[in-house]
């Protein structure tokens, strides 16, 4: 044998009394990649990225425990050893990728619902995500020591060391025993490398599907599920730890048989887009983009509330007399001073009939003597003050049963 994947020499980092297992790492980094590529891939079609990070929680979480139980029930004794506890104990190892796409997708939706985010967008910029983050869990698998293959004396394949997993392996595939009684490490088909590099080739066919295949919005994830499920029918194959079989093949592989033969039907049958339809890659419809724009609003309010350059914003709590409206006389104030000149014939209109005809105007005061210091302050007075009375101004303070200001100023000056 000219070589092999060694095995690891340990399973877990200790950081003083804190211990951390590599495969709940290796797990916790599959999650952020899958949560930045669907963000990223979110906004790419109009969305708001952050509206990803409230459904991708729940999606998480719900995923865990779906995988989880999936897993449990499944190899019950496998996984627990008749130990309730260790159902809890998820850094060694046990999860259900049924379980975990079928709790991850009905959490997500859970909680899209309640932000009136529709489903099959959601299906489609997470489908890449998904294979992504299983080619990077996959190597969880390595550090555990589990879910190898048959022997083989491949030069890529993985050596197992750990004496549980060399023990629960069929008889016939048992390594022989050493002076001690423990058994032999041996070498393995790696099948978690196997699986990680066909993941890699399925996010890659699920980008390269979006660009030249046209499918019906959220179809794209109906892609995945027959791409992955092909794959992992030939990895699991070759896997001979413990599982529960049927007609010679493992649970598994019945599952990925039935779960490729539903998707491929829906893709083929109604999949395939009809004139009208929304298609993978499509931006959001108009309704949804505006509601991603309010929410990324909101989100830039709360996290920035005094914008430079922006008012802060107004509650429903405030008062009327809190409402301050622009008054229409500080329009006129501008357009008064921007045309001076425009006033002063109108004004000089106004006095010329009044001069003309100083009967008309009701209980008119006899016009006295000059008074030299009033004809003074009336020529000195710069022509720009008069346009700061408005008409309506002026309609307000006289009557239309007094006299007006301006029919008296003539005949204060007449001898």
């Amino acid at each position: 044998m000219i070589g092999y994947i060694p095995s690891p020499s340990s399973s877990s980092l200790s950081i003083g009394p804190l211990q951390l297992h590599f495969y709940g790492l290796i797990i916790a980094v599959a999650v952020l990649v899958a949560a930045w590529v669907t963000q990223r891939r979110w906004a790419t079609l109009g969305g708001f990225a952050g509206t990803m990070v409230p459904i991708g929680f729940w999606a998480v979480v719900a995923g865990l425990v779906g995988a989880r139980l999936y897993s449990v029930a499944t190899s019950w004794q496998v996984d627990t050893h008749d130990d309730f506890v260790q159902i809890f104990e998820i850094w060694n190892g046990g999860l259900g990728i049924w379980g975990g796409v079928s709790g991850g997708v009905l959490g997500g939706w859970l909680r899209a619902r309640r932000m009136h985010v529709p489903l099959p967008p959601l299906l489609d910029v997470v489908a890449p995500a998904l294979p992504l983050a299983q080619a990077i869990g996959r190597w969880g698998n390595y550090f555990n020591q589990e879910l190898f293959g048959l022997p083989s004396k491949l030069p890529w394949a993985v050596r197992i060391t750990n004496q549980a997993q060399l023990a629960g392996i069929p008889h016939k595939y048992q390594t022989h025993l050493n002076a001690a009684g423990r058994y032999l490490p041996g070498t393995f088909q790696p099948t978690f490398l196997y699986e990680s590099l066909w993941d890699f080739a399925v996010f890659g066919l699920l980008l390269l599907i979006e660009r030249k295949v046209k499918l019906r919005r959220g179809y794209l994830f109906g892609a995945y599920a027959a791409l992955y499920t092909f794959g992992r029918f030939w990895t699991e194959y070759l896997r001979i730890d413990p599982a529960h079989r049927y007609l010679g093949l493992r649970f598994n592989d019945w599952t990925s048989v039935a779960v490729f033969a539903v998707s491929s039907a829906v893709l083929l049958l109604i999949g395939r887009p009809n004139p009208g339809d929304e298609l993978i890659g499509d931006e959001l419809p108009p309704a949804l983009l505006a509601e991603e724009r309010a929410r990324a609003s909101r989100a830039s309010k709360r996290g920035n509330s005094a914008a430079p350059g922006e008012p802060p914003e107004q509650t429903t709590s405030r008062g009327p007399a809190e409402v301050v409206e622009a008054p229409e006389p500080v329009e006129a104030d501008h357009a008064a001073a921007a045309v001076p000149e425009a006033t002063e014939p109108a004004r000089a209109e106004e006095e010329a009939p009044a001069a003309q005809a100083p009967g008309e105007v009701p209980d008119a005061v006899e016009p006295g003597p000059a008074d030299p210091e009033v004809a003074e302050a009336t020529e000195t007075a710069p022509a720009e003050a008069a346009p700061a009375v408005t008409e309506g101004a002026a309609d307000q303070e006289a009557p239309a049963d007094l006299p007006a200001p301006n029919a008296q100023e003539p005949e204060a000056g007449q001898p």
